[in-house]
């Protein structure tokens, strides 16, 4: 945060994208926000318009600064840390669709380095898994375009901004292509994902200045730039080793600070690099549920509910679940199990089983 001013903070996220205009001594001042709606295809695929993504940040970032009425001293950036596209980076307009961080069909290229699957999560602290942007990243390059540049979408959402080709060192710790000790590009990754020679942005503190934008009016420094889940990690003040948090949103995420090593186990969580401040890595294991509020999402979509303010009055229609047991692998399963082949199921129906029911499954 700038000293002795407002900031615009702004979080692009899957199912939106939402910016506060926030005060060192008064806290939030505005707020605004602006729908984001990936496409589920069959197959496990999910897309979403780059334009979209862009247009949300625009929109969400000039309501909150209206609503604030006064001038913000920078401008800052969370972002979905595994969705990926292609761009040119010489006019930044984009060659594919945005492959959010849900989309599966990156699965038969995980399979095909299931032997080098244990190095992979030595060098990185990532799990091979198609959640990661790695994997998506390479299948871009064979079936879409060799073209451009392929990043996630916060280095080309900066781009657009700024002109700056950066990313944050926790983003990059999401792609499976960092080298998590030294928390810079590893060669040995990029081979092995057939990646190698690809121009990759430059990895940069959380904090700092990565350029100036006119998008929101005003020429604005972008200040601040963190992966949406460490963001909430930093911003909760989650900084001693031991002490944890979860955010809940698409998904849901229990993140424990480790402090300046990583540490890496065989328990199934993530290994990753929480922020680099001041050129000094702090660390954080990651438990991701990959279906949270997407469920409900779901639910709403099948008419069993109207919306999310339904979940309530539904639920409490009823004392109990009616012995229906709902397993919420929509998008497989993540930490601790990595089984990107499970699906959700809904078992214990019978006749008598209500919305009500489903509701509290």
């Amino acid at each position: 945060m700038t000293a002795g001013g407002p900031v615009l903070a702004v979080d692009q996220g899957t199912s939106g994208t939402k910016a506060l205009v926030v005060c060192p001594e008064r806290g939030v001042i505005a707020s605004g926000s602006a729908p984001v709606r990936p496409r589920h295809l069959p197959g496990g695929l999910v897309e979403v318009g780059p334009g979209e993504l862009l247009a949300s940040v625009l929109d969400a970032g000039r309501e909150a600064l209206d609503r604030a009425g006064e001038p913000v001293a920078a401008v800052g950036l969370a972002n979905q840390g595994e969705t990926v596209l292609a761009w040119d980076p010489v006019t930044g307009e984009p060659l594919t669709d945005a492959l959010v961080w849900q989309d599966r069909r990156a699965e038969p290229l995980c399979a095909e380095l299931a032997a080098h699957a244990d190095e992979l999560r030595d060098l990185t602290g990532l799990p091979l898994d198609p959640y990661f942007a790695a994997p998506k990243m390479a299948w871009i390059r064979r079936h879409r375009t060799r073209r451009g540049v392929v990043t996630t979408s916060d280095a080309w959402l900066v781009h657009r901004l700024t002109g700056a080709f950066v990313t944050d060192a926790a983003t990059a710790g999401r792609t499976q292509l960092l080298d998590l000790d030294s928390v810079t590009w590893s060669e040995r990754a990029l081979a092995l994902f057939g990646l190698d020679g690809e121009e990759l942005p430059r990895v940069v503190d959380a904090a700092e200045q990565v350029g100036t934008t006119d998008a929101f009016g005003a020429e604005l420094p972008l200040t601040g730039l963190l992966v949406d889940q460490q963001a909430a990690l930093l911003a909760q003040d989650v900084t001693e080793p031991g002490s944890a948090k979860c955010t809940y949103g698409t998904g849901a995420f229990l993140l424990a600070q480790t402090g300046e090593r990583p540490r890496r186990g065989g328990s199934g969580l993530v290994a990753c690099v929480a922020w680099r401040l001041g050129g000094r890595s702090s660390y954080c294991l990651d438990g991701q549920v990959l279906t949270a509020a997407s469920a409900v999402r779901w639910l709403t979509d099948l008419g069993v509910i109207k919306g999310a303010r339904d979940l309530d009055p539904v639920g409490s229609a009823v004392p109990d679940s009616g012995g229906v047991t709902f397993v919420p692998a929509l998008a497989g399963l993540a930490a601790p199990w990595w089984r990107g082949d499970a699906r959700g199921s809904l078992t214990g129906l019978g006749l008598d089983t209500t919305p009500g029911h489903l509701v509290r499954a």
